[in-house]
Formats: structure tokens, C-alpha cells, sequence
């Protein structure tokens, strides 16, 4: 790989990058990549407590409360008697971990900003809410952001300077959604990268199919028969909707880069998407009506969301009809099988997302992407695509052959389209590793570039204003 790629076998290889990074003198940025189930969550793990051990506190950014109170549970589970300091039971160096959202009541959020600013908290878990000027560190020396692609440069750099220290804090990113390695050298150039690219052990595979609904309607039938079987075995499945209710227009989270463009080759015959509430409805009275369905989707309260995800971790319920807020992030290993709805309404990366949630135990996962979507339309050509392959790196590239390459990490990230004319991320692959390569040697001899006057009066022309403010922040 190139330089400042590692490419690891498993999350102890990705770690092993970690470690090293935390025992420099210096902050370190790292992003860390791998689809579902591949072992990120032990190597963020890993780094908290070895900042932990050295004194220090880790705060873990997460982009929904679902997947935030997921992160905690988790750490708790993982930590054992090490993470419940000042509770009977605790074991002597035991830390706190604490979590922070905005739907938190007065009382609870009061506690958690003073543990977090006493240094009682050796791990805070938040949302946004941890960017905000009322949240204050004792002495932070990691900062997790999980699913770097849902924040912005600006809130990452927000929760960077709550750190104390004479240094900044350290930070992790991680991600599951794939990044052709171009994209992250080029986009990424100032992280260092880890790869993981393997399962770790025990860990069972996923078969994927794509259910042609308009062309074989027999199949969607045997679709719920199939999931019936699975809870029969003791096993969960999960079932996603592009769509909330029929009240809205929008979806939940839903990322349809790529997929607009399709709808066009096939509007007539398209039935609308179906959504959350009306399918739970309609398999509650029809083919699951012998099993505990449970319905989970954005705009339920905080509290109600909690309590759904716990009873289906806790296998109170069987099925779990839900938008894509159980996208990232939520680990229950009892989980074998999935239909997505509507499937080419997702993006490639989303539905490699989607998929990971199943199969993280020792029974192979199923995956059963229900399409309207005729054979020969770039939209099933999207479906068999994801169906054909679990490699989440072969996946983005094939993603960003069928994306404006601009858009591959979308505007957001950013801020600006893309602005390569005779570049191709794709094709270019070794020109951009050399340059790459050369740019580190030529900036680590001469940081200003005063030894390299056309070099530097191009780049000053090259990047504007507001982006050397915003490459200043990467």
C-alpha cells in the first residue's frame, strides 16, 4: 500500500497503527476503514483506554442518539468492571463512562458535564451536543468521531479544542462506508490510513440476493416466509424502509446520491416507496402476524428509541421495521437477516451499510434486496453489483464509476464540487500515490516552500481563501 496506507488483516493490525500513534509526542490523526463487522469499534476500544491509562480522557462523537446510546452500552459491556468507577463492584482502576445527548433531562445532562469537566469521566459518549461551549474536558487526549462523513470539518475541529493540554488531542476516524484508496489519499492526505479489510475471527459471512419484485412477485412471498423460518431458529431480523409514513415526502437518512438520475428510465409502473408505518402495519396483520414486531424510525422521541433498541438487543422482539437509524453502529449479534425495501432507492455504500447490522455472530448472515428496479436498468446493475461482492473497497470503486467522481463523499464534506478535468480518480490511481509521495518529501524539507517558489505561487493560486482555511482544519 502507499505510504501512510496500512492495510491490516483484521482490527488488531488497525490497533497495532493506534498504539503507536497515541505514544508519539505529538497529535496524530488516523482514520480508520472497514465495512460492517470488521472489527473498528475494538480498535477505537483499544486507543480509549490506552489514552485512559495515561491519564487522559476520550470523548466518541456519533451522529444520532440511537447510535450514541448504542457506543455506550457497548463500552460498558466491553469495560466490565472497568468502566463503572464509583459503583459497588468496580474495579480499582476502574473509569466512568458517561453519555451526553441533547434530549438528556436537565438533571441528567447537569451530572454529565460534571463528571466530564472533573475528570471523573475517563469516556464521554455524545452527539453533537458535545461540541457545544458548555461541555469542558479535564484533559482530553482522544477524540473518536465515528462515521466521519456525517459531520463537518468545522464540528470534528470544534471538539479538537476542548482539549486542555499544551498539545491537541489525538483523533480517530472511522468510518464503514468504503473509500476507493485514491479518495483517501487525496481527500485524506494529511491522516494516516488503516485498512481493515478481513473479519475477525468468528465471524460469519452475509449471502446477498436481489428479490425482482415486478418480474417475480412469488418471490417477495417467500421473503417473509424466510424471515418467519429465521425467528423459528431463535434468530432476529431486521427490515428497512426508505420512508417513515405517508405523511411526508422525505426519508430518514436515505443517501439517493446516484439514484435520482435512474428514476427516469422506469417512472411508469413505479409504485411509491413503501414506508415504516405502513408495512408494520400490513405484516403485523399479514405474514409476521405470528411474531413480536417492533417499529423504529428518526422522529420517535429519544426515550422511545432507546427503549426499542434494548428490547430488541435484549430479544424481545423478533422483527425490527426500521429506517436507516440502525444503519451504523448497533450490534446485535443475534441478528441473521435483513430485507431492504425499495433497495434501489439506497446508494451502494448505504445498502454495504445496511447489510453489515446482520451476520455479526457465529451464524451467517442474509441479506434480501426488494427491488421494482427492471433487469438492465442502471439501478439493478447498482443491486447486483452489492449483491455480488462483501469487499467494501471493490464496492467503491465501482460507486464512483457509476458517481460523479466530485461526489463520491458527497458536497458536504468539502463544501466545493470537484474541481479535476483531466484527473481520474480511478485511473490515475499510481500518478496520485507518486505525487502524493513526492508533496510529503517536498513539504517535510520545506514547510513554507520558500525553496519552491513556482510551486508555492501555484498553490496559493490553486487554493482560495476558503479552502487553505478549510485544509488548515483537516
Amino acid at each position: 500500500p502507499p505510504a501512510g496506507v496500512r492495510t491490516a488483516r483484521g482490527p488488531g493490525g488497525g490497533g497495532g497503527g493506534v498504539s503507536g500513534d497515541l505514544s508519539r509526542g505529538y497529535p496524530v490523526d488516523r482514520l480508520v476503514q472497514g465495512g460492517g463487522g470488521r472489527g473498528k469499534a475494538v480498535v477505537a476500544v483499544r486507543a480509549m483506554t490506552q489514552v485512559i491509562d495515561a491519564g487522559k480522557q476520550a470523548a466518541l462523537l456519533a451522529p444520532t442518539e440511537v447510535l450514541a446510546a448504542q457506543h455506550a452500552r457497548s463500552l460498558r459491556e466491553m469495560l466490565g468492571d472497568l468502566g463503572i468507577a464509583g459503583e459497588l463492584g468496580a474495579a480499582e482502576h476502574a473509569t466512568r463512562v458517561v453519555l451526553l445527548t441533547g434530549s438528556m433531562t436537565a438533571k441528567q445532562r447537569k451530572q454529565a458535564l460534571l463528571d466530564t469537566a472533573s475528570g471523573a469521566a475517563g469516556i464521554v459518549v455524545g452527539t453533537h451536543a458535545l461540541i457545544q461551549e458548555s461541555v469542558s474536558f479535564a484533559d482530553l487526549g482522544l477524540v473518536v468521531v465515528d462515521e466521519q462523513h456525517r459531520f463537518g470539518v468545522e464540528q470534528r475541529d470544534a471538539l479538537r479544542s476542548r482539549g486542555t493540554g499544551e498539545t491537541s488531542p489525538h483523533v480517530l476516524v472511522m468510518t464503514a462506508t468504503p473509500i476507493p484508496r485514491t479518495v483517501a489519499m487525496t481527500v485524506y492526505g494529511d491522516l494516516e490510513v488503516s485498512m481493515l479489510r478481513q473479519l475477525p475471527a468468528g465471524r460469519s459471512p452475509i449471502s446477498t440476493t436481489v428479490v425482482p419484485a415486478r418480474e417475480k412477485p412469488a418471490w417477495v412471498k417467500r421473503v417473509w416466509e424466510r424471515l418467519v423460518e429465521e425467528v423459528a431458529k431463535g434468530h432476529q431480523c431486521y427490515v428497512v424502509c426508505s420512508r417513515i409514513g405517508d405523511d411526508e415526502d422525505g426519508d430518514d437518512g436515505v443517501d439517493a446520491v446516484g439514484v435520482a438520475d435512474e428514476e427516469s428510465e422506469e417512472e411508469e409502473g413505479r409504485r411509491k416507496p413503501v414506508s415504516v408505518l405502513e408495512l408494520a402495519e400490513q405484516l403485523r396483520t399479514g405474514p409476521l402476524r405470528s411474531v413480536r414486531l417492533g417499529v423504529l424510525h428518526g422522529r420517535m422521541p429519544a426515550d422511545e428509541k432507546d427503549a426499542v433498541m434494548r428490547a430488541f438487543s435484549a430479544g424481545d422482539v423478533d422483527v425490527l421495521v426500521s429506517t436507516t437509524v440502525i444503519e451504523v453502529g448497533v450490534n446485535v449479534p443475534n441478528a441473521t437477516a435483513m430485507v431492504i425495501m425499495d433497495a434501489d432507492r439506497f446508494g451502494i455504500s448505504q445498502l454495504h451499510q445496511l447489510r453489515g447490522r446482520v451476520g455479526r455472530g457465529d451464524v451467517p448472515g442474509l441479506c434480501l434486496l426488494v427491488t421494482d428496479a427492471l433487469e438492465g436498468t442502471v439501478a439493478r446493475q447498482r443491486l447486483d453489483i452489492v449483491a455480488s461482492t462483501l469487499d467494501g473497497f471493490e464496492l467503491s470503486r465501482h460507486d464512483l464509476e457509476l458517481r460523479r467522481e466530485g461526489d463520491i463523499l458527497g458536497a458536504a464534506q468539502s463544501g466545493r464540487p470537484s474541481a479535476l478535468k483531466l484527473l481520474s480518480l480511478l485511473r490515475d490511481e499510481d500518478l496520485i500515490e507518486r505525487a502524493r509521495r513526492e508533496a510529503q518529501l517536498i513539504v517535510a524539507d520545506d514547510p513554507t516552500l520558500a525553496r519552491h517558489p513556482g510551486l508555492s505561487h501555484l498553490v496559493s493560486e490553486l487554493v482560495d481563501p476558503e479552502r487553505a482555511e478549510y485544509l488548515e482544519k483537516v
